[in-house]
């Protein structure tokens, strides 16, 4: 029997979009679940939607929320249109890809990108491996910035349950 990959659909809009925030999330939620609808070895369980300004990502609260469900093994694969929303720098899209392929738990991620496609369940050209090892360096240039960031993201999540 095959894997059935619990997929969770996630999105990070501008602020602006705050102004409209009911249709927005409609769209995104319907997005997700249109896209997912009897897609074979998939099965979407949830989108998370931050409608935020903040881009660390200890800031915005699906993203925590979503971190949290990764970490209790609620959730697959990440799916998202771009890897811009995941991360809005270099550096923490590493810490973020570090602190998701380190777990025990294996979070595979697919983006919609044309040209950086993202795809670590079929995994072209061995992408999971060789994203892992590109955060993995990245980490350990300065493994205090990303302790300290870790620190910042686990607070984020354990704040969620208080």
């Amino acid at each position: 029997m095959s894997k059935i990959y619990r997929v969770a659909g996630y999105v990070k809009l501008a602020k602006l979009w705050q102004r409209s925030e009911e249709q927005a999330l409609e769209y995104q939620r319907n997005y997700y679940e249109q896209k997912y609808d009897g897609e074979p070895g998939m099965k979407l369980v949830d989108v998370y939607i931050d409608i935020t300004g903040q881009k660390q990502i200890y800031k915005r609260k699906e993203m925590l929320r979503l971190l949290r469900d990764c970490t209790l093994e609620k959730i697959d694969c990440i799916a998202t249109q771009t890897r811009a929303y995941l991360a809005a720098n270099h550096e923490e899209l590493c810490y973020l890809l570090y602190f998701l392929m380190s777990s025990p738990h294996r979070v595979d991620i697919v983006t919609e990108d044309d040209t950086y496609q993202i795809n670590t369940i079929t995994n072209p050209d061995k992408q999971w491996e060789a994203l892992f090892e590109m955060a993995k360096s990245r980490v350990h240039i300065d493994s205090p910035s990303y302790e300290s960031w870790k620190s910042k993201v686990v607070d984020g999540m354990n704040k969620l349950v208080e």
